[in-house]
């Protein structure tokens, strides 16, 4: 995987991290992921999608222009919607701009959230002494963001609150803006946690560094 951070990003969210966790007595993981499944079906769905449209765009022509087909013309109809299928399943693959498109929203949501509680077990985040770690995970192909508190959080977290935090971050996320889109994840978390905090441990249990993965 291509980073996504800089070196100087990185070392700015490290700071932010440790800043945010001392206002709040959380242990905060930010992870950003390429993608979270490879999503084997969207090709194919591209190929349906254009083989479909050129088919539309033939049978519009045929009402418009009624009269005899010669076998080339039907040749042509017949190259013209699996060369425009093939295209859009090639686009699929190479321009994930397209293959968002079309895929399926709630499909998207799953898998992202599948892979986030793959990660806050497998980078153990429920390893602290008040269950007090929190994982924040970016998808960049999916644009999808899931915030997963552990227990100890989860009873200062309302469910207004988390649902704002990852709108904020959504926003931010969706123009681009992988760095921008982490601060407004750790001032949520900073706005909504720094009230509660007292008595919270400050120890640092968890380390600081941005998780940064291929995914799927």
């Amino acid at each position: 995987m291509k980073p996504v951070l800089t070196d100087q990003e990185r070392i700015h969210l490290d700071r932010r991290i440790a800043e945010a966790e001392k206002q709040t007595g959380a242990q905060i993981v930010l992870a950003v992921i390429e993608r979270c499944d490879t999503y084997a079906e969207l090709p194919w769905k591209g190929f349906a999608l254009g083989a479909g449209a050129a088919g539309l765009a033939i049978a519009l022509h045929d009402l418009l222009m009624p009269g005899w087909h010669s076998g080339f013309a039907v040749l042509f109809a017949v190259v013209s919607m699996l060369a425009t299928g093939a295209s859009c399943a090639l686009l699929c693959i190479i321009l994930p701009k397209f293959a968002r498109y079309i895929l399926d929203a709630h499909r998207a949501e799953v898998e992202v959230r599948q892979y986030a509680q793959s990660l806050f077990l497998s980078r153990e985040v429920f390893a602290t002494r008040g269950r007090t770690g929190v994982l924040l995970l970016v998808s960049m192909f999916e644009r999808q963001v899931i915030l997963l508190p552990d227990a100890g959080l989860a009873r200062r977290l309302t469910q207004e609150a988390m649902r704002d935090i990852v709108a904020g971050v959504t926003a931010a996320l969706a123009a681009g803006q992988v760095v921008r889109a982490l601060e407004k994840g750790l001032e949520g978390l900073e706005k909504n946690l720094t009230a509660t905090a007292a008595g919270e441990s400050l120890e640092n249990e968890l380390p600081n560094i941005i998780v940064e993965e291929k995914g799927a």
